[in-house]
């Protein structure tokens, strides 16, 4: 079988190898196995891969490349425009080819996919929206233009679209999906934590303002307040690093939070099995993957409501809802870490959730989707 994947994700070449972001590739290279031929429209970086990025294990993955897009200003728009004809003739020659079309959505990429598809109704299709699909989300003009398209029945035809959450009123090609992290024999070596002092806090993700790590160290500063002991691990980089490495030092915090960067995934699964609680205050998520894996180790999420986080948690029965105002979330985890039984019984909640959603049933859902 061949399969296109039309994808906005950066590419690296290094050693005749073809690197991508990490959690991308390790999903992808699941799509891959049940493909002899892989065509990818994808932009080429020229710089090389780091820590966060890892290679494709199939030696069958063609890459078709073409330039990176956006419209983020009025140069920018202008020279997506000039690039779209190579564009749109690159993924247009994929679709052909293939027996398999795989959108990867939201991004300028998809959403020249989602156009061009409709020319291929008979051939079977998949998109997975790694988005918000909350109906009731603010998003930019082209999520919303890539969502309508993506559930109108007359132009997407032969498609499954893979969302994340269980959303109400949906049409009969959306499909609630997840994504795994971890196998099922990995589930025979997780604990529940104590949860008692010193706690040890840990946030995962990209330092930038829309996944706001200035309100998980003002957390960490508010429970210390309320005398509790505890630590801060951030693993991520971004364009938040210097800023909040400064205002740890001004604040004398340096001892407290450690900013340990991008890091390869086995030092990042062992920093979850010595936390406690996960702090995500993001703006927007898709399925935010490091709650489900956090969940899966015995830990207790402690997240904003975005996206599909309240079912996620079961509305706070699996984790922590913030509400985004700091005196009360403060007050609210100090209720919890004062009844360390509570948390014991969440994380148990929260293991058993995400020990349904292993590679092994990831994987088998795939196989469905491409049969």
């Amino acid at each position: 079988m061949k399969l296109a994947v039309i994808t906005h994700t950066p590419h690296f070449k290094k050693d005749g190898k073809l690197y991508a972001y990490g959690p991308y590739v390790r999903e992808m290279n699941l799509w891959f196995k049940h493909a002899d031929t892989v065509l990818l429209v994808a932009p080429l970086r020229k710089d090389s891969p780091d820590a966060i990025h890892e290679a494709y294990a199939s030696p069958n993955v063609r890459l078709h490349e073409i330039p990176a897009i956006s419209f983020i200003s009025l140069s920018e728009g202008l020279l997506a425009l000039f690039r779209l004809p190579v564009i749109k003739w690159k993924i247009f020659q994929a679709m052909r080819k293939a027996d398999h079309i795989h959108l990867r959505c939201p991004g300028t990429i998809g959403l020249v996919g989602c156009m061009m598809q409709p020319l291929f109704p008979k051939r079977p299709k998949t998109a997975k929206y790694a988005g918000n699909w909350d109906p009731q989300a603010k998003q930019p003009f082209s999520y919303r233009l890539q969502r309508w398209i993506l559930k109108n029945t007359f132009l997407t035809r032969n498609m499954k679209v893979l969302v994340y959450g269980d959303w109400p009123k949906q049409t009969s090609n959306i499909k609630p999906f997840f994504t795994a992290s971890y196998p099922k024999q990995k589930i025979e070596a997780v604990r529940i934590p104590s949860f008692k002092p010193p706690f040890r806090l840990l946030y995962v993700g990209g330092l930038t303002p829309g996944k706001r790590p200035q309100y998980a160290v003002a957390l960490l500063e508010a429970l210390r307040a309320r005398g509790f002991e505890c630590t801060l691990d951030m693993y991520g980089d971004g364009s938040e690093r210097d800023s909040l490495a400064a205002y740890l030092e001004v604040h004398q915090l340096t001892g407290l939070v450690t900013l340990h960067g991008n890091q390869p995934p086995s030092i990042v699964t062992n920093a979850y099995k010595q936390s406690h609680l996960l702090l995500l205050p993001s703006r927007s998520e898709g399925w935010p993957k490091v709650v489900a894996e956090a969940m899966f180790w015995g830990i207790v999420p402690v997240v904003s409501r975005v996206s599909c986080v309240p079912w996620m948690l079961d509305e706070g029965k699996r984790g922590i809802l913030l509400e985004m105002n700091l005196d009360e979330d403060a007050a609210n985890l100090e209720t919890h870490v004062q009844q360390p039984m509570v948390l014991q019984e969440m994380a148990r909640k929260a293991q058993e959730w995400s020990h349904q959603y292993t590679l092994d049933a990831f994987e088998n859902e795939l196989k469905k989707m491409l049969r």
